[in-house]
């Protein structure tokens, strides 16, 4: 008994990963608007930009009208459509018909004729919009569409990875509320200067200062003691004339 449940969670699973795999390989299709989104690099004619066994995720839904001087683009090759190319658009030919491209690999020293032109939307695929270096040694391995499948599945990953790293940059930011802080705090800057005549005076000190006035007051010819008596007269009394001796 214990064997035939495992034998069926078995093949539950399997199904489940079918299902999986077959659902974004479609999904990926649809976004990307091509029957395949993903190709290897496979020679060095666009070194250093692209390297081989980099792996090229291409935007087939950008329109061929929308291509200008410097997209890199993937196409079918004009003479004989026998093999699929990378290169960087370095012409437009607007007033042809029909209206057609010229290409270049970055590493060649100029465009070939039946590889680089005419380009025509018929031989248009799509945009490279994407680059993923170095992972196309999996296709050595498995067979499509396992294996752009897999890729699919490292570029969700990294997808939503960006996410939740921007996600927990914003909510970083919105524990640091500096408004409310200082709404929920309005007497705490002016507290602080509050307590500042709170501070008792230093005995000492105030002493000196006693001292100091008392003989400017000598000086001025005013006695301390009565100014002590009637401390209201204090500014009246500090602007009297020193009498003549």
């Amino acid at each position: 008994m214990k064997k035939r449940s495992s034998k069926h969670a078995w093949i539950k699973d399997i199904v489940i990963v079918g299902v999986g795999v077959l659902t974004i390989w479609i999904g990926l299709q649809v976004v990307f608007g091509t029957e395949n989104p993903f190709y290897v690099v496979s020679s060095g004619s666009m070194v250093p930009q692209l390297k081989v066994f980099d792996v090229l995720v291409v935007q087939g839904n950008d329109p061929f009208e929308s291509v200008v001087v410097d997209d890199i683009i993937v196409f079918n090759r004009p003479a004989g459509n026998d093999r699929v190319i990378v290169h960087r658009v370095v012409e437009l030919f607007e007033n042809e018909e029909p209206y057609s491209i010229r290409t270049k690999g970055d590493a060649n020293p100029a465009s070939i004729p039946g590889t680089d032109f005419p380009i025509t939307e018929e031989e248009y695929i799509g945009k490279v919009a994407y680059v993923i270096p170095q992972i196309g040694y999996v296709t050595r391995i498995l067979t499509p569409p396992i294996n752009y499948i897999i890729i699919g599945i490292i570029i969700a990953v990294m997808v939503i990875k960006q996410i939740s790293k921007g996600r927990k940059e914003k909510e970083i930011a919105s524990t640091i509320d500096f408004e409310s802080f200082d709404q929920n705090n309005p007497n705490e800057s002016t507290s602080t200067f509050d307590d500042l005549n709170n501070i008792p005076k230093d005995k000492e000190y105030s002493e000196i200062s006693d001292e100091v006035r008392n003989a400017a007051l000598r000086e001025e010819g005013i006695n301390p003691d009565s100014e002590k008596k009637n401390p209201q007269d204090t500014n009246s009394d500090s602007t009297k004339k020193k009498p003549d001796e």
